[in-house]
């Protein structure tokens, strides 16, 4: 059986791995929900006047020249939703975040996306996450939705690694 070579990847099949600190939960989490992974690069625009003369035969300044340049890459802050439950362990992590404990709540993470026979095809690894905010949604006696959860994490870095976890170069 060959392999194939292109194949689209369900947004809707996916893992998503924080281990926390004293948890006591099997699982830390299932998220129905995530979004915000953003990696870009800024851009730096360098304007600079050369000697070359443009313009009427009477010129005397230099012609404009821009170049645009690679500058910093930063990472958006990654948002996870996921039904509420009786597990506080992620309001325990944002808590203690809160109380000035961040640099020890730090985390690294991996979100693992599946094909369609639940094989791992694409996998992506995120650096030093700490939860910047703590979310349940609205209430109301007449909904009959399931209460969620959200949590706003910033994340220092991300990168695409391969499948089996391994960084891609």
């Amino acid at each position: 059986m060959t392999v194939p070579k292109y194949e689209l990847l369900s947004s809707s099949r996916f893992y998503l791995e924080i281990t926390l600190a004293g948890s006591q939960d099997e699982i830390d989490g299932y998220f129905m929900d995530c979004q915000g992974f953003k990696r870009s690069q800024e851009v730096i625009s360098v304007c600079e006047v050369t000697p070359q003369k443009w313009g009427s035969k009477d010129a005397k300044m230099g012609r404009v020249l821009r170049t645009k340049l690679p500058g910093n890459t930063k990472s958006e802050n990654i948002i996870l939703k996921r039904g509420l439950n009786i597990s506080d362990t992620l309001w325990r992590w944002f808590k203690a975040t809160e109380d000035g404990k961040w640099g020890e709540q730090r985390r690294d993470g991996d979100i693992t996306i599946y094909d369609q026979k639940t094989t791992a095809r694409a996998r992506f690894r995120f650096f030093k996450a700490w939860p910047a905010s703590y979310k349940i949604s609205d209430l109301k006696a007449s909904s009959t939705d399931f209460e969620l959860e959200e949590l706003e994490l910033t994340v220092e870095d991300f990168i695409r690694v391969d499948p089996q976890g391994n960084e891609i170069r």
